[in-house]
């Protein structure tokens, strides 16, 4: 992953640098800087509105009592369309651009919840598994917990049953 994002560090700027030379050779120093800017403006809106439906959407799909798990990764999306239209450039204007449009965006979640499997556990809790992951060499979870084997049915949790009486007893006046 390392290796991927050093060279996404190194090439996108190099990219940019020569697409402003080469649109600023076309249309002029000030043309180039207004088109920047304008693409800035109108896909912070965008992003703002498009934000405002994923999470109108999220708030639908929660009262009806399913997981909007796409519209959560819409959502994340949206706000790296955010970054790159706010980043100076053209290449990432465009990429910004596209993730803003509903259809690729769709589609590219759907993509990226592919390599991620949701099962729903007993008690209501999800556990999530990423064709991504490794294993763990040290024998931990990402809390800091020891590895349990279980069988996905068990969760730890602590409860402590009160009765009426005892309410009744332990109410301060």
């Amino acid at each position: 992953m390392f290796p991927i994002l050093l060279l996404l560090f190194i090439a996108v700027p190099i990219i940019e640098i020569g697409l402003f030379i080469q649109v600023g050779g076309i249309l002029g120093f000030w043309p180039t800087m207004t088109l920047v800017l304008i693409t800035a403006f109108v896909g912070a809106s965008l992003v703002r509105s498009q934000g405002l439906q994923t999470l109108l959407s999220v708030q639908t799909r929660l009262q009806q009592g399913e997981l909007p798990a796409q519209q959560i990764v819409e959502g994340v999306m949206l706000a790296v369309a955010g970054v790159l239209l706010l980043t100076p450039g053209f290449m990432t204007d465009i990429m910004g651009m596209t993730v803003l449009l509903p259809a690729p965006r769709a589609w590219l979640a759907k993509q990226l919840m592919s390599k991620v499997k949701v099962h729903n556990m007993a008690g209501g809790g999800f556990q999530a598994h990423s064709h991504f992951e490794q294993g763990n060499p040290f024998g931990q979870d990402p809390f800091g917990r020891q590895d349990q084997h279980h069988d996905g049915n068990t969760f730890e949790g602590e409860y402590q049953k009160k009765d009426d009486d005892d309410n009744d007893r332990n109410r301060l006046n």
